[in-house]
């Protein structure tokens, strides 16, 4: 049995609909899978309601978008099984607000160097509950300047030092949003520390009372997936895995269940969100 932990729909940054995810769980032979959305659980009911008349099995989650000032660098905690209290939907309404301000910055310094328009790229963000530029170059694909998501174009646009259209986001701290999630019953899970160096982050975060670790991630380098799997049973992590499925906004092939999570670790998250429960 396979689960995939770590999915976007096009409620975030994805390009699937949440009904087509769960429809191609359901033929990929996943028994269970995880709605993960950047910054929103707008998803949430919707995909457990699909999943429950689809006979799959859905984990309620989300993706906690933070900044390790400590370090200088992005950090994403998965959280899974939470309620939405008033202080998770705080953070995720002030990520929301920025990030729309952010997009709405970027779409107006690419329309500066591309004829297109704000109806196009907010036709290519329809369903989301924010614009990604992930959709700006959609709509820049459309219009002939790129036959890829994440080529010359994006770098062109988007680096965060010398993207022409980039414009920053302003995320809360790591570890100020980790008791938070867990005060909202959730059971926190790092997401892919191999791809942003975030080893010493995860050792900072274990001693203030992490959940686990995201083991099994397409985007590690090699070496991480042995090295964080010896720290979580070293540090009794649990250890989960996904594919980060964002569909066709992806600079590679990934179909869903590419990376997945074991029945073993899934059981231990189910179990920790349950003891989580009983002491709220």
């Amino acid at each position: 049995m396979a689960a995939d932990l770590h999915c976007h729909t096009r409620v975030s940054d994805g390009s699937d609909e949440v009904e087509e995810l769960i429809d191609m769980a359901v033929r990929r032979g996943l028994h269970a899978l995880a709605v993960t959305d950047h910054d929103s659980f707008a998803a949430v009911q919707r995909a457990l309601a699909y999943g429950e008349e689809k006979g799959i099995e859905v984990v309620p989650g989300i993706e906690v978008s933070t900044i390790d000032s400590k370090r200088g660098r992005k950090a994403h905690i998965l959280c899974y099984f939470f309620e939405p209290t008033e202080a998770l939907r705080h953070i995720c309404e002030t990520t929301a607000q920025r990030r729309r301000q952010a997009g709405e910055r970027m779409i107006e310094k690419t329309m500066e160097l591309y004829p297109i328009t704000r109806e196009m790229v907010l036709r290519r963000a329809q369903g989301s509950t924010n614009v990604y530029k992930q959709h700006i170059v959609h709509a820049l694909m459309d219009a002939g300047y790129s036959n890829t998501m994440f080529g010359e174009l994006f770098t062109k646009l988007f680096h965060p030092k010398l993207g022409l259209a980039y414009a920053r986001v302003a995320y809360p701290e790591t570890v100020e949003v980790l008791p938070l999630l867990h005060e909202a019953g959730g059971v926190a899970v790092l997401a892919h520390p191999g791809e942003y160096n975030s080893y010493e982050l995860l050792e900072e975060l274990t001693g203030l009372g992490l959940d686990g670790v995201e083991v099994w991630h397409p985007r590690n380098r090699e070496g991480d997936e042995e090295r964080l799997s010896q720290f979580a049973m070293a540090h009794g992590l649990i250890m989960t895995g996904g594919t980060d499925f964002h569909g066709m906004y992806t600079s590679r092939n990934l179909p869903l269940g590419t990376c997945t999570t074991p029945d073993d670790q899934l059981a231990a998250l189910k179990e920790r969100a349950r003891q989580r429960k009983e002491l709220r």
